[in-house]
C-alpha cells in the first residue's frame, strides 16, 4: 500500500489489529478443538464418569456421539493439511 493509503486508514489500524487477534484465537482454539489427541483423552474422562455413574448410559452416548464426530472431522482435516488442523 502507499504512503496516502496507509494515512487514510490509520484510523482503522485499531480495529484491523482486533480482527486479526481474533482470527489468531479463533485458530487455535479450533486446533485444540480438533485435536485427536484431546478428543481421545475426553472420551477417556468420559468413559471414566461413566463408570463412576457420574453419568448415565444415555448421557454418554450423545457425549461420545459428538466427540467421535469432532475426531472424524479431524481425520478428515488432518487429510487434507497434514497437520491435524481444519482450516
Amino acid at each position: 500500500m502507499g504512503l496516502i493509503s496507509e494515512v487514510l486508514l490509520l484510523p482503522l489500524a485499531p480495529a484491523r489489529g482486533s480482527a486479526w487477534a481474533i482470527r489468531q484465537v479463533l485458530q487455535e482454539a479450533e486446533r485444540i478443538y480438533y485435536d485427536p489427541a484431546t478428543i481421545r483423552a475426553e472420551l477417556a474422562r468420559l468413559e471414566e464418569q461413566l463408570e463412576a455413574g457420574e453419568i448415565t448410559e444415555e448421557e454418554f452416548d450423545r457425549l461420545e456421539d459428538e466427540l467421535l464426530d469432532r475426531l472424524e472431522t479431524a481425520s478428515r482435516g488432518s487429510a487434507g493439511t497434514g497437520n491435524g488442523t481444519t482450516q
